[in-house]
């Protein structure tokens, strides 16, 4: 007979019904990827890219599948005290408009380069041997990546930064989700000490999960930059007709998507079309529709388009390790601010940068919590 903790323990079967079946699954896979039952083979990916039992019997019970899905809140007390957090977007010590110094960052990267530049500077001054970012495959693929060198970098600039990039086909289905936790997973056969993770708020958030429980290999991950993140979009291709025909665009031409007030659509031949999200929110992953993290809360450093003029990025100093890495890549020229000749004007700017950071977060959560209320009551 089971004893009391033993009860208590939510296994993958909670998950299924509490989070999969609730429609609330984000495909992330790290359920999968990081169960200690994983070289057992008790879970896998479904051809509907849904975690699921291949052999329940195998399973441990350990619940690590069920803790460090980013949608379950059983770690939500240790998490937000070992790291920090504070109501209403989690702690934050500084914000700031600013864009990389090098040119050639500045061509290819969105928003200003800023993220790009700071990890050159990680890179440079031996503080990380690697970086997980993502890359573009195609005008429609985008994969993980793990970048260790500065022509990486350069390579994966503008490709996942923004949040909602380039789209990745899979067979007739699309979708700007980069599955980045996959690359995590596999820091445990590479000879890296120190890492850097750009991810979106669901990514970051497993992350500290793992490595509130000490999984491995999360403690390889040094600096988590986080994505400023509305939304991702996954559809069929039925769905994309009826898109191109709403937007009057065809997707083929789309160079790159970018999210600041709205969705903002640049194609191959200089245009930009400018879309509220009203008009995307029905292509929009589900579990994204349930996320109520829009500013990234429990990265050291959340960074965006949101708030700064075009060509800067607006960067949130959420702890003590971020402020420093923003400072010295300032400092040593990686990075410049943008300029105000009036510091009432810098004031000012802050202040209005930060009202819009906090009227998008407080839009996305009262928009997931009233999904999830939804979900729950069905």
């Amino acid at each position: 007979m089971a004893s009391a903790e033993e009860e208590e323990i939510k296994t993958f079967r909670d998950l299924q019904n509490e989070v999969i079946l609730a429609g609330l699954c984000g495909k992330c896979g790290g359920c999968v990827s990081f169960c200690s039952a994983d070289q057992l083979h008790a879970l896998e990916m479904g051809e509907d890219e849904l975690p699921r039992y291949t052999d329940e019997e195998k399973c441990l019970t350990c619940g690590i599948c069920y803790m460090i899905c980013p949608v379950t809140q059983d770690l939500d007390a240790e998490v937000q005290s070992r790291f920090g957090w504070e109501p209403p977007i989690g702690a934050h010590e500084a914000i700031a408009s600013a864009r990389a110094k090098d040119d050639q960052v500045r061509r290819v990267a969105t928003d200003g380069g800023v993220v790009t530049a700071l990890l050159m500077y990680l890179l440079d001054k031996h503080l990380i041997d690697a970086a997980i970012v993502s890359r573009r495959g195609s005008a429609f693929s985008r994969e993980p990546m793990i970048a260790t060198t500065r022509e990486d970098l350069i390579t994966a600039a503008g490709s996942h930064f923004a949040g909602s990039s380039h789209l990745e086909e899979l067979g007739d289905r699309y979708t700007t989700y980069s599955p980045t936790m996959s690359a995590v997973r596999s820091l445990q056969s590479q000879y890296l000490r120190h890492v850097a993770m750009v991810g979106t708020p669901c990514q970051i958030r497993t992350v500290r999960k793992m490595q509130t429980l000490g999984i491995l290999p999360a403690h390889l991950i040094s600096y988590t930059i986080g994505l400023f993140c509305m939304e991702n979009f996954s559809f069929d291709a039925l769905a994309r007709e009826k898109l191109e025909g709403k937007l009057h665009i065809d997707f083929e031409d789309i160079d790159k998507l970018n999210i600041k007030d709205d969705v903002i659509i640049s194609l191959a031949d200089g245009t930009t079309i400018r879309v509220p999200f009203e008009d995307v929110d029905d292509v929009a992953r589900p579990a994204c529709l349930a996320c109520t993290d829009f500013s990234n809360e429990y990265a050291d450093l959340s960074a965006g388009g949101l708030g700064s003029p075009d060509g800067y990025t607006t960067i949130l100093m959420r702890t003590e390790k971020g402020s420093q890495l923003y400072s010295e890549a300032l400092r040593q020229g990686y990075i410049e601010q943008a300029e105000f000749a009036d510091p009432a004007d810098l004031a000012s700017e802050k202040t209005k940068m930060m009202a819009k950071v906090f009227a998008f977060a407080r839009r996305k959560r009262e928009r997931g919590e009233a999904r999830l209320r939804d979900a729950l009551s069905v």
